[in-house]
């Protein structure tokens, strides 16, 4: 309201300036605006207001409400119901689009459950069945397996629990990180303790994944649970695109109280259309054949963001692709000297 009486003070102040008629103009143009940005009941409080404002102070004799020439009667009949006719229009037409925004919302929703419903379908079936079949051969044929076969059969189920409780981590880290429950934790910690301790757990007697450590590197103080999910869930991206003779590069520095943390592989990279979308929940390069559910790289960059730490990814020539994380972390300055 404050911005129709401003106004009308402005064309008052110039009324020698402005015809009356087309004060009304500026006002019903006013009129449209507020009802692009507020609700029904201000619109049409402000149609209201502006037509006894423009009747009292600009229509012949002002300062009254009074209208004596029938052409300012019709006019001023007019401009009311053009700008309350306005103001409905504008409300409706607003919720029309916020309809039209929340099917789409809702199309976007179902299309990302399909995704994942699909993605997982396969990827949880395959392990699933792996652990079943196995655990089958097991009972079935117990004193005809040879030991050796025993521990095969073992080995599988354990790799299959392994992408099992993979895939269900991610779901939950996923579903933590949108709904603001997952909040750092801080402390102080050995960054290149923290690498050697991540692949070792996570990516035992894999020799394709090599970290040298920086012994430049201070003690810095950071959430190592979050830390630990961004490595691995690169790394096993990595390894999932990644040539099986091709290694996994990792390296570590720190500069201006920022970690950085690389990590570059020698596969086929990525197409640079797809390159500004591969952090989106579910997404997945068109026509590739490996498996995966498209959340492992969306994990990278919530927990990233949590830590208010910033990603780039980059193609390098002639193959391969880089991921850098940039997080800000606390140094002791202790540790600083000793290192010198």
């Amino acid at each position: 309201m404050l911005s129709i009486l401003i106004t009308v003070l402005g064309c008052f102040l110039l009324k020698n300036v402005f015809n009356y008629k087309i004060v009304a103009l500026i006002l019903l143009m006013l009129v449209s605006i507020h009802a692009m940005f507020f609700t029904i009941k201000p619109t049409i409080l402000s149609a209201i207001l502006s037509a006894l404002t423009w009747n009292f102070l600009f229509i012949p004799p002002i300062f009254t409400f009074h209208i004596s020439n029938p052409e300012d009667l019709l006019l001023f009949i007019m401009y009311f119901a053009v700008a309350l006719i306005n103001a409905v229009l504008q409300f409706k037409l607003k919720k029309i689009e916020e309809k039209a925004r929340e099917k789409e919302e809702k199309e976007k929703t179902f299309h990302l459950y399909n995704t994942l419903l699909n993605s997982l379908s396969h990827e949880l079936r395959t392990p699933i069945s792996t652990i079943i079949g196995s655990t089958d051969i097991l009972k079935e044929y117990e004193e005809k397996i040879t030991v050796e076969n025993k521990h095969l059969l073992l080995q599988e189920i354990q790799i299959a629990g392994l992408k099992l409780n993979h895939h269900v981590e991610n779901l939950l880290n996923m579903s933590r990180l949108e709904s603001g429950l997952l909040v750092p934790k801080f402390e102080w910690c050995d960054i290149n303790e923290e690498m050697f301790r991540f692949i070792k757990n996570n990516f035992q007697n894999n020799s394709r994944i090599e970290f040298q450590a920086n012994d430049n590197l201070p003690i810095c103080k950071t959430d190592i649970g979050f830390l630990e999910q961004i490595v691995i869930n690169i790394i096993k991206n990595a390894l999932q695109y990644t040539p099986e003779e091709k290694p996994i590069q990792i390296q570590l520095g720190i500069d201006h109280q920022i970690l950085h943390i690389s990590f570059q592989d020698y596969g086929n990279g990525i197409p640079e259309e797809h390159l500004p979308y591969i952090f989106d929940k579910f997404f997945r390069v068109p026509q590739t054949i490996t498996g995966g559910t498209g959340l492992g790289l969306s994990i990278v960059k919530g927990f990233t963001d949590a830590l208010n730490g910033t990603i780039e990814v980059k193609n390098i020539q002639p193959n391969g692709l880089k991921f850098d994380i940039f997080v800000p972390v606390e140094t002791t300055y202790i540790n600083n000297l000793k290192n010198e």
